[in-house]
């Protein structure tokens, strides 16, 4: 079997594969692990959703895997070391999100800074508005690029700053970002875009060294894992009121229970993972995926180049509502 399909598709896109290859659909193995497993052995791709695990175990059931796709950008499920050691390809949307990403945080930033009410000169609460503001984008992911374009249009001004992206980098003027330091966009900026990819050395990075100095009536909207804040760091600019407001789009589990610093802070909005779920952006990543798997069950066997596959940076048309696949 050419492509094993446990998540629900986009109609075009499945009609698209099953033209092209033997493909089975099986959405009702998500629910039931031994049967996921026994299903893989003569599979030679996958497309599966982020409840079903493949891992070293799931691998061993697939002798004849070469790739799997994901239609979100994440790939918490998947064992991406194993899979490179097993030559499969772990297939994910590039450019598909960013556009339903930055929208997202757009939204997020206007609402806080109308909601959330500062004391003006004459004494009086009022709202802020995004234009002339300084807005720093932490994270240079794809999402910052159709970000950065609608900040523009708004009439903000735009600095960044990402670890793994040196000041030098042409990407920053490709993308009309001013790169700046840590600490000197926390100081500037009324309001901050947190995109940054997780690895482990980033864990805990917006912690006592940089949060403090955030800029009084900050407002914050973070896509990032929340693991790369510290919990205490935030708790204390929340609590105190330095930072005004943050909009987390996920939050690991726990960390709003009672006894964690973040508990009853009413100023800390959550959603459930809602930035780059769109309907639009589930066709662009479905076909991004279903090509990818295509080219890779196509290729003769010596020009197959198996990797990990995630963003890249192409150009995003707002107009269009993102890449095209």
């Amino acid at each position: 079997m050419d492509v094993l399909i446990v998540e629900p598709l986009d109609p075009e896109v499945m009609h698209w594969l099953v033209a092209r290859h033997a493909v089975r659909y099986a959405p009702d193995l998500a629910r039931d692990p031994r049967a996921f497993r026994q299903a893989l052995y003569n599979v030679r791709s996958l497309i599966i959703p982020p409840s079903v695990a493949l891992d070293a175990d799931a691998l061993h059931h697939a002798p004849m895997l070469r790739a799997v796709g994901r239609l979100s950008a994440g790939a918490e499920n998947i064992d991406v070391d194993a899979c490179a050691r097993a030559g499969v390809e772990v297939v994910r949307p590039s450019n598909a999100t960013a556009a339903a990403e930055a929208e997202f945080i757009i939204g997020a930033l206007l609402q806080m800074l109308r909601r959330v009410p500062v004391v003006n000169a004459e004494g009086l609460l009022v709202g802020r508005e995004l234009g002339g503001s300084t807005v720093g984008l932490i994270g240079m992911t794809p999402a910052a690029r159709p970000l950065a374009q609608l900040l523009g249009a708004f009439g903000a001004r735009v600095v960044g700053y990402d670890p793994a992206v040196h000041s030098t980098d042409p990407l920053w003027h490709r993308w009309r970002v001013e790169p700046v330091g840590l600490r000197e966009l926390l100081e500037e900026c009324e309001a901050v875009s947190v995109m940054l990819t997780y690895f482990t050395r980033y864990h805990g990075l917006l912690g006592e060294r940089f949060l403090p100095f955030s800029r009084p009536n900050q407002v914050m909207v973070c896509i990032a894992p929340s693991s790369v804040f510290d919990e205490a760091a935030l708790a204390e600019v929340l609590g105190t009121g330095r930072m005004a407001a943050a909009w987390f789009d996920s939050m690991e589990p726990g960390m709003l229970e009672p006894g964690r610093p973040l508990h009853e802070i009413d100023t800390l909005q959550i959603t459930p993972r809602v930035s780059s779920t769109t309907r639009e952006s589930r066709v662009r990543s479905a076909w991004g995926v279903a090509r990818r798997i295509d080219e890779l069950l196509t290729a003769p066997a010596a020009r197959r180049d198996f990797r990990s596959t995630d963003s890249s940076d192409e150009p995003i048309d707002l107009a269009a509502g993102g890449a095209s696949g």
